[in-house]
């Protein structure tokens, strides 16, 4: 079975995010192990909160899931900065990062205001929503 979020461009994108900044933060020096933990966890917590507001019934209880992820995102920005100044990751790979995460932003408003449009809601309602999202 799969899960309808699991449809959706900006989840696909934050799970890659999350496996690309892994992968990135298991090259960081010793000594460094705080900002990869936490920008690991910040990473991870973008799809993590979108799955679960997706998962959430009503409406209401939405749109609070989909800011905390947009938050996880906000987060990464100045992590990876700090990394980018330590000399961990390249200026370049800092600035591809910080690009794909202005654009899981803008599309994680997109799950908001869909969100805040809907006045009810049904297992159908729900699909079709989540459908015209996909980008």
């Amino acid at each position: 079975m799969e899960f309808l979020f699991e449809d959706l461009d900006v989840y696909k994108r934050a799970v890659v995010l999350a496996e690309t900044i892994s992968g990135l933060t298991g090259e960081f020096s010793s000594g460094t192990y705080a900002i990869s933990d936490q920008l690991r966890r910040a990473a991870l917590s973008i799809s993590c909160n979108i799955a679960e507001g997706n998962g959430r019934w009503h409406v209401k209880e939405k749109k609070p899931f989909f800011m905390i992820a947009r938050g996880s995102a906000f987060e990464c920005v100045p992590l990876l900065e700090v990394a980018a100044r330590l000399g961990l990751i390249e200026k370049d790979v800092y600035q591809e990062l910080k690009a794909e995460l202005d654009k899981i932003c803008k599309m994680i408003m997109g799950l908001v205001r869909r969100a805040e449009g809907k006045k009810s809601e049904s297992r159908e309602a729900e699909r079709k929503a989540l459908e015209e999202n996909r980008q």
